[in-house]
């Protein structure tokens, strides 16, 4: 099969490779199957992984999931590992909404008692969550506790009254990346973060009100909090907001600018890195886990509003009994060992737009998740199917502990805005059953289900692939959007 100029090999219903060529030090390997192919043929995707594979230090193989499309330098979808010595750190390789991520509440209630009062309860999260472009959360913070919020991440927020102990323990690395220095971020970078604790934003990110449809594995569902069908949960999907965007772009441009040999020996300058063990590498990395941090520090903080939300309408004994499922990054660098041509080795691991899959025995989970791997959410596109799966040791040996992270873009927002309305969504959504509030008409467009692959095609190959096992199906009923 041939896509993009490249020749892939079939290696089985959900893997595809292309063999290294030219500058590309390693293959690559692409978990997908011959629909979603379909669905990228028109994109670059598939030649910016091979790219990727002709960085400095790449190990084993330029991987991407099945959500894969054309992003900036990496596709998005893609994971890729570097030596800690000879390879790279790329802010194309993460994104610039950093630690764009997914948490998972829980809630005692069910679709019957919630349903009748959706509206209302749409009302409240928009009122408490703000969304949109620009939007600003009533949160202050001195410039000593903004400091610390970038070091510390959900443990800031829990130290002053937002969440618990229990949400930290079922967050990705307990909601905080150690190595972060704000002062490794520029004034202009705190300042468009400073106003947007405590909010959504705009573009995928969401707050959905969903239940439970369909259980899979009742024994790990129970584990991860939920306890069967019909059960209400609460997904919030964002990131670092303004902040993370301007660390991103700030190093981007310093990189480009200090090191025009790198530049001009690049495939594709999107992919402008920083060499491992350099000043400018260790610089970003610092600044790059504040946004992340901040990031953890913000969904743990809209966790706390969801709980406020539902306390308005539903009652205090309701509110307290909400708990968070987890809590996952999907566009983040971490240090990381994975095996490596047999041998235990530390990386530099980069997911864009993919998410952790870490298996059954990870230390960090919670007691009660190790048995059973790590809980693994990927949403859907606005009014589709979400899900809850548990990670592997397939995946540890295939993907480094990685899989997709949501549906995937197949339309750009330009071209959604154009063949979508925003009253031909509603009527969709209506006749599904499921409330929209947005800050505006372009928020619906642009998000329009049809812009998005199959979710559960992807999910199909994350699962049949073995990277992620399905525990849960969640559908939504009501949805927040900026």
């Amino acid at each position: 099969m041939d896509i993009q100029g490249h020749a892939l090999e079939k290696r089985d219903d959900c893997c595809y490779t292309i063999k290294a060529s030219g500058k590309m030090n390693v293959p690559v390997k692409l978990f997908t199957d011959e629909k979603l192919l379909e669905a990228i043929k028109g994109d670059d995707s598939i030649h910016q992984a091979c790219n990727v594979a002709s960085l400095p230090g790449i190990q084993t193989a330029s991987i991407v999931m099945a959500d894969m499309h054309q992003g900036y330098g990496f596709s998005i979808g893609g994971v890729a590992a570097f030596d800690m010595k000879d390879g790279c750190i790329s802010p194309g390789g993460i994104g610039f909404d950093i630690n764009c991520g997914v948490r998972l509440l829980a809630t005692p209630l069910t679709l019957d008692e919630v349903r009748p009062r959706i509206t209302e309860l749409l009302e409240r999260l928009f009122e408490n969550c703000p969304v949109g472009v620009g939007s600003e959360a009533k949160i202050r913070v001195t410039d000593e506790e903004y400091g610390a919020l970038l070091r510390d991440g959900a443990r800031w927020a829990v130290e002053h009254g937002y969440g618990n102990e229990d949400d930290l323990a079922h967050c990705e690395s307990n909601g905080c990346i150690p190595g972060a220095d704000p002062d490794k971020t520029t004034k202009r970078a705190q300042g468009r973060g400073r106003k947007q604790l405590g909010t959504v934003g705009a573009g995928n990110h969401f707050i959905e009100v969903q239940y439970v449809e369909q259980v899979y594995e009742e024994e790990i569902a129970k584990a991860y909090r939920l306890t069967g069908t019909g059960q209400v949960v609460v997904m919030i999907h964002c990131g670092s907001r303004g902040f993370g965007h301007q660390v991103c772009t700030d190093y981007i441009r310093r990189m480009e600018e200090e090191q025009p040999g790198i530049v001009a020996a690049l495939p594709d300058k999107n992919l402008i890195y920083a060499p491992l063990g350099s000043r400018l590498a260790d610089e970003y990395f610092a600044g790059m886990n504040a946004a992340a941090n901040y990031a953890f520090a913000n969904r743990h903080i809209l966790g706390h509003f969801v709980r406020k939300s539902f306390e308005e309408v539903f009652g205090k004994e309701v509110s307290e009994r909400i708990v968070t499922v987890y809590d996952i990054c999907h566009n983040i660098a971490k240090k990381e060992t994975h095996l490596v041509d047999g041998k235990r080795k530390e990386v530099m691991l980069h997911r864009k737009g993919a998410t952790r899959a870490f298996p059954p025995g990870f230390e960090e989970l919670p007691k009660e998740y190790r048995p059973f791997g790590q809980p693994v959410l990927i949403p859907g596109s606005m009014g589709t199917s979400s899900y809850v799966l548990h990670g592997t040791e397939t995946a540890m040996k295939e993907s480094f502990g990685s899989t997709a992270h949501g549906a995937g873009r197949m339309m750009s927002r330009f071209q959604a805005n154009k063949e979508f309305t925003s009253d031909g969504i509603r009527s969709d959504l209506d006749k599904k059953r499921i409330s929209i509030k947005a800050a505006s008409y372009k928020g619906i467009t642009e998000e329009a289900p049809g812009a998005y692959k199959d979710v559960d095609e992807v999910i199909k190959v994350c699962h049949d692939a073995g990277l992620a096992k399905r525990v849960a199906r969640m559908v939504p009923i009501g949805v927040i959007k900026g």
